[in-house]
């Protein structure tokens, strides 16, 4: 909040707060102590009080969202009206021989099509008034009913992942709304700051440089590995070609998030390599993604994404660590988000659990993990955590996808365990727009499923803010605007806590109406 003081709006709003222009420690420190309350009453019991709670959880303040994809974030029916808006259509079947699929985009303009497959491609107004279809895209489109009823089912992972390919043609056509939509969605769960994965860093194929990568073995050393790469990134720094794909990829980004900040809200991006792809692809992805972090200040990070289990992801694990490590070399300012350890017993053979959290900080460098669900399965897991924790590398932690890819819920899940050990983590939403959910959502189950005290929530907030990659300068004002955020809160959830014991509910609302 850069418009006016945090003592200033705290005064204006709550005047009991504030004594002599400074905050009223004594009574935050009593606020604080009911709204913990406040949370034990409703969480610490067989039958917690779920409705009430999710009232508290969209309430609270929620710091920020670091692991979140763009376009697993929008919702289908916003990718439903862009159809509308571009004046696309859908296939309302599958016939190969004119190269139709059910529900998927058409992007050439209806009457620009074949006449055969112009009657079997439905715009938008056509799907609304289907409503057996319409219900069907959903389901196809995101996760949506997919546990709650009977049907021809897919594995979930391949649900999941199978979504991204329905909507992929539009995801990225109009990015202004999409970001608007997020940021609109975040402020109105009391979200300050989105690090999102918007697009993949752009890929340059030189075949005969490329040679080198795929003559790699899969354990190959990092010397070896390291001497295969040079050329490739050599060439790659000078070429002319490159070097304007990086920058536009760099204006791609920018633009899609220039205006969006303001007094109470920030977005950041990351850029992102896809795993399941050719060692040339994957590495000259790499390194423009490392450039791009390196020269736009709103591009903060680098990651890298897709089915952790694909034949090439595991094949290509240590030599992906590898690239990553080679890279950071060249760009020591670029920070590292990397998904690792989205895996279970019985998806891969038991010796592919054994190292990919590992290799991740130990080789490529990882500031901070994503998902990790694999860590009670790592070489020398104990040691592990002790490392993660001394060396302060959070973990991304995301229920929804965890429970619906992996089938990891309730005390399955290695949240607890990580809290024994001292891990710092985060609540993140992953992707909200497939699995139908949001940032609410997943601290509803964090707080449902393993009954933290409202001090490990709030810790959880504050570590959202505290391992983004924002600039120090950036992250101290954002903690600050936490910090008075929670004061706001704290003292209105003490009003509540009152009210109702003391039976005056009436007030509260009244309050709120005036």
């Amino acid at each position: 909040m850069n418009t006016l003081s945090i003592v200033t709006i705290l005064l204006m709003l709550f005047p009991c707060l504030v004594n002599a222009g400074e905050v009223n420690t004594a009574l935050a420190k009593e606020n604080e102590t009911a709204t913990a309350r406040f949370f034990s009453n409703l969480i610490e019991t067989n039958d917690p009080n779920v409705a009430e709670l999710t009232m508290a959880l969209k309430m609270m303040p929620k710091g920020a969202d670091i692991h979140i994809h763009y376009s697993g974030a929008i919702y289908a029916e916003t990718y439903l009206d862009w159809v509308g808006d571009k004046g696309y259509c859908i296939y309302d079947r599958t016939d190969p021989k004119l190269k139709i699929e059910i529900f998927r985009i058409e992007t050439r303009q209806k009457n620009q099509l074949p006449g055969e497959n112009q009657q079997f491609c439905l715009e938008k107004s056509a799907v609304m008034a289907n409503n057996t279809f319409y219900r069907e895209l959903l389901k196809v489109w995101s996760d949506k009913d997919f546990h709650n009823h009977y049907h021809e089912q897919k594995a979930p992972d391949q649900q999941f992942f199978d979504t991204f390919s329905y909507f992929s043609p539009l995801s990225h056509q109009i990015l202004m709304d999409g970001m608007t939509k997020l940021k609109n969605r975040a402020k109105n769960e009391n979200v300050q700051y989105l690090e999102i994965m918007l697009n993949r860093a752009p890929s340059f194929e030189y075949p005969e440089l490329a040679k080198a990568l795929d003559a790699l073995g899969p354990d190959a050393d990092e010397n070896t590995v390291f001497a295969a790469l040079a050329p490739y990134a050599d060439f790659m720094a000078k070429d002319p070609l490159v070097r304007k794909g990086i920058s536009d990829y760099i204006q791609t980004e920018e633009a899609a998030v220039s205006g969006i900040d303001d007094d109470e809200f920030r977005i950041r991006l990351q850029s992102y390599v896809v795993r399941n792809a050719p060692r040339a692809t994957v590495f000259s992805s790499l390194y423009s993604a490392f450039s791009a972090a390196h020269m736009s200040k709103k591009i903060v990070g680098v990651n890298i994404v897709g089915p952790e289990n694909g034949y090439i992801a595991i094949r290509d694990y240590k030599l992906h660590m590898l690239m990553f490590r080679y890279l950071k070399r060249l760009f020591p300012d670029v920070r590292l988000s990397l998904h690792a350890g989205e895996l279970v017993s019985g998806m891969v053979p038991p010796e592919d659990l054994a190292n990919h959290i590992r290799y991740a900080v130990d080789i490529a460098g990882a500031n901070r993990i994503g998902h990790g669900v694999d860590i009670a399965r790592e070489e020398k897991a104990i040691a592990l955590l002790q490392e993660l924790r001394e060396k302060a590398i959070p973990v991304e932690i995301n229920l929804t996808s965890n429970d619906f890819i992996l089938g990891v819920r309730r005390n399955e899940h290695p949240i607890k365990l990580y809290q024994r050990y001292g891990v710092p983590f985060v609540i993140s939403s992953d992707d909200p727009g497939v699995s139908r959910g949001d940032l609410t959502h997943e601290f509803v189950i964090f707080a449902t499923n393993y009954k933290p005290s409202y001090a490990e929530i709030k810790k959880t907030v504050f570590n959202s803010i505290q391992y983004s990659f924002l600039s120090p300068e950036e992250k101290s004002a954002e903690l600050q605007d936490l910090r008075s955020r929670f004061l706001i809160y704290e003292s209105e959830i003490a009003g509540i806590e009152k009210a109702v014991n003391d039976r005056d509910i009436n007030a509260v609302l009244n309050n709120q109406l005036n």
